[in-house]
C-alpha cells in the first residue's frame, strides 16, 4: 500500500488500542452498576473523556451549586497519569519501527505524517463528540497534544529501527564534526559528556526517588488497605482504582524526588509536603494518599541526601568518560595544581547541576496537574524550586564524586598490578 496509507493504518490501530486499555475498565464499573447514568452513550462519552486525560489534554469542569450565576465554579482537570501514557507512547514507538522498515530514508515523512493527520483527526472527533455540559474539551488541544505521545514514539521507534539519526533524516553528524578543529572538537566532547553527566544525576535522583516511594508504600501499607476496606468498591471497582493509582505512579515519584531534595510538594492549595513538615487539609479517600509522609519521621532528613548520592555518581561516571578537557586547559593556563583543580572541579559541578535540573524541570512541570475545583487546583511540586534544589544537590555530589572518582579508578589497577 502506499506509504502514507500504511502509516494512517498504523494511526488507527494506536487509537483503537489505546481506547480498548480505557474502555474495558469503565466498562466493568458500568456492567456492575458503578455510575448513576447507565446509557451506553454516558459510558462513550466518559471513555473519550478519559482517553483525552491519558494524552494529556486538559479538561474544563464546570460545576453549578445554586440557581444563581455567582455559584458556578469552573477549573482546569489536567492531572496526567503519565503511567498510562506509556501505553499510546509505546504502541507508537511499534509503529514508529515498523514504518521505519517499510520506508527509504528519504520516504519516511510520507508515513509519519500520514500517521500523524490521522491521529490528529481521531483527536479532534473525540474532542468534539465528548464535550458535554459540565465537561468541555478544547477542540485545539484535543488535537495537537494526543501528536506529542504519539509523535515522540513514531520519531523514537524509527530512530531505534534506523540505528542512527543520519539514516533517519539523511545528515552526517560524523562528517560534520570531522570538519571541526581540535579544540572545537574537544569542547564538544565536553560539553555533551557534561549533558550526559547531568543525565545521568537525574535518572539516578528519580531511581533513588522511587526506591524511597517504593519503602514508604510498603510502611504504611497497612493504612493504604484501611482506605480500601472504608471504600468498599467490590472487586471491578477496586481494580479499576488500582489501575487509575498505577497510571500515576511516575508522577507520584517525581513528587517523591521533590520531597527528598528538601522543595516538597503541594496536596491542595496552601499545603505542604517537605522532609520537615508536613501540612494539608483532609484529602480525598484514595488509598495511596494514605502513604504522604509526616514531618515528624526522623529519618526524613536523611532523604536529603538522595540526590547528593546520585551527583557523586554521576561525577563517578564523568571521570570515567575521561573528557575532563577544562580541566586539562587549566591545568596549563594555571600551573598550581592546587588552583586549578578546585576551579575546574567546581566549574565540573556547577554545569552538570545545571544539566541535571533541566530534566528536573520538565519532569516536575509534567507532574505538577489540579482536578480543577475546589482546593485541589494544586498538586505536585513546584518545577522551579524541585529543580534549584536537585541541581544544587546534584552539583555538591557531582564535585565530591569527581574528586573520589579517581581514587575509585585506581583500586582495581593497584590490584591488578598486586597481583
Amino acid at each position: 500500500m502506499p506509504l502514507w496509507l500504511q502509516g494512517a493504518f498504523e494511526s488507527a490501530q494506536i487509537m483503537v488500542m489505546s481506547a480498548v486499555v480505557v474502555v474495558v475498565p469503565l466498562f466493568g464499573v458500568w456492567a456492575t452498576g458503578g455510575f448513576a447514568d447507565k446509557s451506553i452513550a454516558a459510558l462513550a462519552t466518559l471513555s473519550g473523556q478519559a482517553w483525552m486525560v491519558v494524552h494529556g489534554v486538559p479538561l474544563t469542569l464546570t460545576v453549578t451549586d445554586g440557581p444563581s450565576s455567582a455559584s458556578v465554579q469552573t477549573g482546569i482537570l489536567h492531572l496526567v497519569p503519565y503511567g498510562l501514557t506509556l501505553i499510546p507512547f509505546l504502541l507508537a514507538w511499534r509503529a514508529g519501527r515498523r514504518l521505519a522498515r517499510a520506508s527509504y530514508t528519504d520516504q519516511l515523512w510520507q508515513p509519519l505524517l500520514g500517521a500523524l493527520v490521522v491521529y490528529a483527526g481521531a483527536g479532534l472527533a473525540t474532542a468534539f463528540v465528548c464535550s458535554v455540559p459540565g465537561v468541555g474539551i478544547p477542540l485545539l488541544a484535543g488535537t495537537l497534544v494526543p501528536l506529542i505521545p504519539a509523535g515522540l514514539g513514531l520519531v523514537i521507534g524509527a530512530r531505534r529501527e534506523a540505528g542512527s539519526w543520519g539514516r533517519l533524516i539523511g545528515v552526517n553528524a560524523a562528517g560534520w564534526i570531522t570538519k571541526a578543529s581540535q579544540q572545537q572538537r574537544w569542547a564538544g566532547s565536553y560539553a555533551w559528556a557534561v549533558v550526559r553527566g547531568g543525565f545521568v544525576g537525574f535518572l539516578a535522583s528519580m531511581a533513588l526517588a522511587a526506591v524511597l516511594l517504593s519503602v514508604n508504600l510498603a510502611v504504611r501499607w497497612a493504612d493504604i488497605v484501611s482506605v480500601y476496606q472504608g471504600l468498599q468498591p467490590g472487586v471491578v471497582g477496586g481494580s479499576v482504582l488500582t489501575i487509575a493509582q498505577l497510571g500515576y505512579l511516575p508522577n507520584l515519584a517525581v513528587w517523591a524526588l521533590a520531597w527528598a531534595s528538601g522543595a516538597g510538594f503541594a496536596l491542595g492549595a496552601g499545603s505542604t509536603v517537605t522532609p520537615l513538615a508536613t501540612t494539608v487539609a483532609p484529602v480525598p479517600p484514595i488509598p495511596v494518599l494514605a502513604a504522604i509522609p509526616t514531618g515528624d519521621n526522623q529519618w526524613a532528613l536523611a532523604a536529603l541526601a538522595l540526590p547528593v548520592l546520585a551527583g557523586i555518581l554521576a561525577g563517578w561516571w564523568f571521570v570515567r568518560t575521561g573528557e575532563n578537557h577544562v580541566d586539562e586547559w587549566l591545568s596549563i593556563k594555571l600551573p598550581s595544581r592546587w588552583l586549578s583543580l578546585p576551579l575546574s572541579t567546581l566549574f565540573l559541578g556547577a554545569v552538570t547541576g545545571v544539566c541535571a535540573a533541566i530534566p528536573t524541570f520538565v519532569a516536575a512541570w509534567l507532574a505538577h496537574g489540579s482536578v480543577g475545583l475546589g482546593r485541589l487546583t494544586t498538586l505536585g511540586p513546584d518545577p522551579l524550586t524541585t529543580a534549584a534544589w536537585v541541581g544544587a544537590e546534584v552539583g555538591v555530589g557531582v564535585v565530591a564524586g569527581s574528586v573520589l572518582g579517581p581514587w575509585l579508578e585506581r583500586e582495581p589497577a593497584a590490584r591488578k598490578a598486586a597481583e
